[in-house]
């Protein structure tokens, strides 16, 4: 069998002098760099195209926010809970998520590059209309969400469950998801050409195309 590759992504340049420092409040058009923000509830903020340059978030929850066009470069999100927050038509580059709760983020037309996604809750997020290159979603739960209409390049999707995800309208070639775990996902025959699955989940889509598999 042959190897599986990996794809190599550019870390997070974050300084090691990062300034400790409580975020309270966040206006639109912000420039908040080479801050390390931790253990703190950030909640009620409404801004559009703030920049976040050089962050690390550690222990952090965002609640009833909404920062969309936001520029996310060199960040580090730690055990943050990112649930239910609006970041449509973010820019988010050389970005790390790691065991983040992200449960219906909303990541609409976001544009990603340098991205990873470790052991992170991330079930009914809506990435739909994204464009994401050098992408890894690795040890991660997608299940039902929205990736319709997006375009894919050079992405890794590793031991990640993605049960009744939405793929309609996005070309999956040269995409691997043979690793990912589901038992159902919302996707056209013309979206599959060219995508790598294994042999269980031929025998599963076989079914949702309503074809008869003889035993």
């Amino acid at each position: 069998m042959q190897k599986k590759k990996t794809l190599r992504l550019e870390s997070p340049n974050l300084p090691d002098d990062l300034s400790d420092v409580q975020l309270h409040e966040i206006q639109s058009h912000d420039f908040i760099e080479s801050k390390i923000i931790q253990n703190c509830l950030i909640e009620h903020q409404k801004a559009t195209n703030v920049c976040f340059e050089k962050m690390h978030f550690q222990n952090v929850t965002f609640s009833d926010s909404s920062l969309t066009g936001a520029e996310l470069t060199d960040v580090l999100f730690e055990k943050c809970d990112l649930s239910n927050i609006d970041l449509s038509n973010a820019i988010i580059h050389r970005t790390e998520f790691r065991e983040c709760k992200m449960v219906g983020m909303n990541l609409t037309e976001v544009t990603l590059r340098n991205v990873l996604f470790e052991k992170c809750l991330a079930d009914f997020s809506t990435f739909r209309f994204s464009n994401a290159k050098q992408v890894i979603f690795q040890d991660s739960f997608l299940s039902k969400a929205d990736f319709s209409y997006s375009k894919f390049q050079k992405m890794e999707w590793s031991r990640t469950h993605i049960d009744q995800a939405q793929f309609s309208g996005t070309k999956l070639e040269g995409i691997d998801l043979s690793d990912c775990q589901f038992d159902a996902l919302g996707v056209t025959v013309e979206d599959l050409k060219g995508c790598t699955i294994s042999r269980e989940q031929a025998y599963v889509f076989a079914k949702l195309f309503g074809l008869i598999v003889n035993e």
